[in-house]
């Protein structure tokens, strides 16, 4: 890969941290971004540094937000009883557009994986166990990636919050296996969670 003048290879290193960037892409978005005109380059740029400076997490699920909490948080039409937990915010997305669920959510930031060195600590279960007596939760729908991460984290938590008496359930059969909720139909991801199953330990 060659090495570009000073600020085009800033840039392309600095996009190549992106998730899901290679170097070729990197080099091929720094590249698409040069031929913009200033304008539409300064635009670009004011909505990243708006979206760092305006949005932040919800100090109650980590849902992204404008606020100190986030929209569905501050809902009084949502029910408070059911809590959803996802990996992340955009998975939110997904469930939302089934029309199936009016619970609240969890948004755990992220998924078991011990060979990245993420585990209980790095991901917002201590925070998810401190809602549940306090907001009244009665029923917890794991609703993390249908893949070796996502099934791990649901087994790791359906074992904490089993023994507290809740309704523990995992969202049912119809996602793919390996895949991701983000990627996921309506239709599919709306069955997925009509058919959640309560957890079984044994």
């Amino acid at each position: 890969m060659a090495v570009y003048a000073g600020p085009v290879q800033d840039l392309i290193d600095e996009l190549g941290k992106l998730p899901g960037i290679g170097p070729k892409s990197a080099q091929r978005i720094a590249f698409h971004l040069l031929k913009l005109s200033r304008d539409d380059a300064l635009r670009l740029s004011r909505a990243i540094v708006e979206v760092k400076d305006r949005v932040a997490f919800c100090a109650r699920c980590f849902n992204i937000a404008e606020g100190a909490e986030c929209a569905i948080c501050l809902d009084t039409r949502r029910n408070p009883s059911v809590l959803c937990v996802v990996e992340e915010s955009r998975d939110i997305v997904a469930v939302e557009k089934t029309g199936q669920f009016s619970g609240r959510y969890h948004v755990l930031q992220g998924a078991l994986n011990p060979i990245e060195g993420i585990g209980p600590d790095q991901l917002r279960i201590s925070e998810l166990l401190a809602r549940l007596e306090p907001e009244g939760v009665q029923e917890v729908i794991l609703c993390t990636n249908p893949n070796l991460e996502g099934e791990t984290t649901a087994m790791y938590l359906s074992r904490l919050l089993k023994p507290l008496g809740l309704k523990v359930t995992r969202i049912a059969s119809g996602l793919p296996v390996g895949g991701d909720l983000e990627y996921a139909d309506e239709l599919t991801l709306g069955r997925a969670l009509e058919g959640r199953r309560e957890v079984d330990l044994d």
